[in-house]
């Protein structure tokens, strides 16, 4: 029976390149993202499958994950990748984007996590969220961002030991930058960006890249997994010497904003 992962924020550019590497693994890919000519223009391939839904609406969400659990003959796998980013001071920040990109980034999570828990649970699969170097570490500009990718971390952490046991993995990937949208200015209303635009990031990752190091943590059966250099120096550094990674951080992030 071919395994089935679904892959939320499907249509972006770590989405898809998560979904072509499972895909070449034999897998069946599930995509979820906001309905649009990127998602749309993926309709079509072979091995894949598409949902428009806005995972912030809460019917949406359950409608959306109670067909495609009625479609496939199982769910092994399922990646909570869609977020958003936003990169501003928190002087000069609102109040209610910050309450608007925890509904992207870690509500919509939680509740797809609800909706699959008992398919994943029959499978005994896989849950596999998709965090950032600013889910464990400071990150300069990125207050609202960071403490999204915190939250995110700390429910999937406390999930894996409720879900022992019933034999379902709950794993976490961390990329560093990953060049999905680089120098995109599509700022939307509230202050969000496309994952993967920030021009102030260092030692970039192609999404291909990103995600053959996020299949090679899931083989190696790791629970965490620090996709790239620096995600990987800085997951040391932060544990081994916060301080210092403080500094780094400000000198290769803060000085290049003029900040």
């Amino acid at each position: 029976m071919t395994k089935t992962a679904v892959i939320t924020g499907g249509a972006g550019g770590l989405g898809q390149a998560l979904s072509a590497a499972f895909c070449n693994q034999g897998w069946h890919t599930v995509l979820i993202d906001l309905p649009g000519p990127h998602l749309q223009a993926l309709a079509d391939r072979e091995c894949v499958s598409t949902f428009g839904c806005d995972l912030t609406n809460s019917e949406e969400c359950a409608n959306t994950c109670a067909q495609i659990i009625e479609d496939r003959p199982s769910i092994d796998m399922v990646i909570y990748n869609a977020g958003v980013s936003q990169i501003s001071g928190f002087a000069d920040s609102d109040m209610q984007a910050h309450r608007d990109l925890f509904d992207i980034n870690y509500f919509a999570s939680v509740d797809c996590a609800k909706h699959f828990l008992p398919a994943l649970r029959v499978s005994q699969g896989t849950h596999l969220a998709i965090s950032s170097v600013a889910g464990f570490a400071p990150l300069f500009h990125r207050t609202a961002y960071a403490a999204s990718k915190h939250a995110l971390e700390g429910f999937f952490k406390s999930l894996r030991a409720e879900e022992l046991q019933f034999g379902v993995r709950v794993a976490i990937a961390a990329p560093s930058f990953v060049a999905t949208n680089i120098g995109r200015s599509d700022e939307d209303a509230k202050g969000f960006v496309r994952p993967g635009s920030a021009t102030d990031g260092i030692d970039y990752m192609t999404p291909d890249d990103a995600a053959q190091a996020i299949l090679r943590g899931l083989d190696k059966q790791r629970n965490f997994i620090p996709v790239g250099r620096v995600a990987t120096l800085s997951n040391l550094l932060n544990r081994l010497a916060p301080g210092l990674f403080f500094r780094q951080m400000m000198r290769r992030i803060g000085a290049h904003t003029g900040k």
